[in-house]
């Protein structure tokens, strides 16, 4: 789940970390009061998204009638899909030195890792010589030993940062930039936080502030049903038991020169899930083919395809249909769909993905 930077901000003032002085504002005329508030100040999009600034979401302003014509402009805007219901209204900093600084699960170590730049405020790109990276032993947690190469000051916010990051259960907590202040002292400028969404039974609080997400209406229908879809540009509907397997599937359809339509991963209770989930496929009315791939282990392939069988005969769809049925009750999954629906399902996987890859054409 990921949060808009207000919402980030808040739980670094929580935790002690300085942040400038800011309102949350959603109409211009709020704005402009904000600013005769606070003084010359930054007008900043509250999307979950980077580069708001290169997409104009980020205006700075010196007065209350150049803060109400910046939130006019910006307040509707579309960023990245999202578009811009609130504005904060924040006090300009007297910036002597900007830097980068970011706490994030580590795919490669497995393990939480910290990232520092002496130069911040740019695309992550661009700077990725400069970042020191330092691996955390999650069981020791994060020590001013480890930032011998970090100034003191930095190495203290940096403490303080990874302390939110293991509070909030976050896949990635960035601060760019982190400026050092003509005056002494640092600010976060800005914030990015993303939390493990397996974690949010832990968040409640958490987990009522993070930004809605940007979902199709199948996405939202495939929501209400307890079913995990993600729609897809292609044209290759997808029926699958596991996200591993699910995953396969759309591999393999790409390999045969195909474009999947959709993930959908219904797990073991097929059965009681099956209609909604072969709904939610022919609802698209970019899919010309489905391919159905069961793999039983704990769970039976007969109980899934039975599921699926009756969801068809109830929905009765027009589009071709491949099957590929393995594990325990393969037997009798595949005389079900052979008796049921008079089709005969593939020996081999990637046949029956080849075949719907060429049946969508």
């Amino acid at each position: 789940m990921d949060f808009e930077e207000a919402e980030a901000k808040a739980l670094l003032r929580q935790a002690g970390i300085p942040v400038p002085p800011g309102e949350l504002c959603s109409d211009p005329e709020a704005a402009a009061s904000a600013v005769r508030r606070l003084g010359p100040a930054a007008i900043k999009a509250q999307v979950p998204s980077g580069k708001r600034g290169k997409a104009g979401g980020i205006r700075l302003v010196n007065d209350p009638q150049e803060a109400h014509a910046a939130a006019k402009a910006i307040l509707g805007m579309e960023i990245a899909g999202h578009c811009v219901e609130r504005v904060l209204v924040e006090k300009r900093a007297d910036i002597a030195q900007e830097l980068y600084v970011a706490v994030l699960n580590d795919v490669a170590t497995r393990a939480p890792m910290v990232l520092f730049s002496r130069s911040g405020g740019m695309d992550i790109e661009e700077m990725a010589d400069s970042i020191v990276r330092i691996p955390i032993d999650i069981d020791k947690g994060l020590d001013a030993g480890l930032l011998a190469d970090v100034d003191k000051d930095v190495g203290d916010f940096l403490v303080r940062l990874y302390g939110v990051y293991g509070q909030t259960d976050a896949e990635l907590l960035e601060v760019n930039p982190l400026v050092r202040l003509k005056g002494g002292g640092l600010l976060a400028l800005d914030c990015k936080l993303t939390v493990d969404d397996a974690a949010l039974f832990r968040q409640p609080e958490l987990a009522g502030k993070g930004a809605r997400e940007k979902l199709t209406e199948l996405e939202r229908r495939a929501r209400e049903l307890g079913l995990k879809y993600i729609e897809l540009p292609g044209n290759v509907g997808v029926l699958a038991n596991g996200a591993g397997l699910t995953m396969t599937t759309m591999d393999v359809i790409e390999h045969c020169g195909g474009a999947p339509a959709n993930f959908l991963e219904i797990g073991g209770d097929a059965y009681t899930k099956a209609e909604g989930a072969l709904g939610l496929v022919l609802a698209n009315p970019r899919v010309k083919s489905i391919i159905i791939n069961f793999c039983g282990a704990f769970a039976r392939t007969d109980v899934m395809a039975l599921g699926v069988v009756e969801a068809w005969q109830k929905l009765k769809p027009s589009l071709p249909v491949f099957f590929s049925v393995h594990g325990t009750g393969e037997e009798e999954a595949v005389a079900l769909i052979r008796q049921q629906l008079k089709i005969e399902p593939f020996d081999r996987m990637e046949d029956a993905v080849r075949a719907a890859v060429e049946a969508a054409k």
